[in-house]
């Protein structure tokens, strides 16, 4: 059975930070592109950041770059997403995801995706 399991969700003030992680199992993770996206409320799904797991290629989204790092630990089947300098407009439910490929313009085609977990950015 296949199962993403995020974690690490929370409330925190803006320009705080939060580290998300994805518990993968079930599937070969080692061949698989891991992204993170995340939705807020009325809004569509966005694509927020992607890794390759065998090359450690990482690609971000604009709104992200420079204060979000995603990463991975192979031998343990986890995805990570370190967020510093939060915004407010940062709020969402983020979600791991597998694919084959990572598009960063256009859809990406999301073989498994997790539940989420709730990040709320706010004083």
């Amino acid at each position: 059975e296949v199962q993403l399991l995020e974690s690490g969700g929370g409330l925190v003030q803006p320009g705080g930070s939060l580290r998300l992680s994805c518990a993968a199992s079930g599937f070969p993770f080692n061949d698989f592109a891991m992204s993170w996206v995340r939705q807020a409320p009325g809004k569509d799904l966005e694509w927020v950041s992607g890794i390759y797991t065998y090359s450690q290629n990482a690609y971000y989204a604009d709104s992200v770059k420079g204060r979000f790092t995603v990463s991975t630990d192979n031998a343990k089947n986890m995805l990570y997403l370190q967020m510093n300098s939060l915004k407010p407009e940062d709020t969402a439910v983020y979600s791991c995801a597998a694919s084959y490929t990572i598009t960063t313009t256009g859809i990406n085609e999301f073989v498994y995706r997790g539940q989420g977990t709730q990040v709320t950015v706010s004083s």
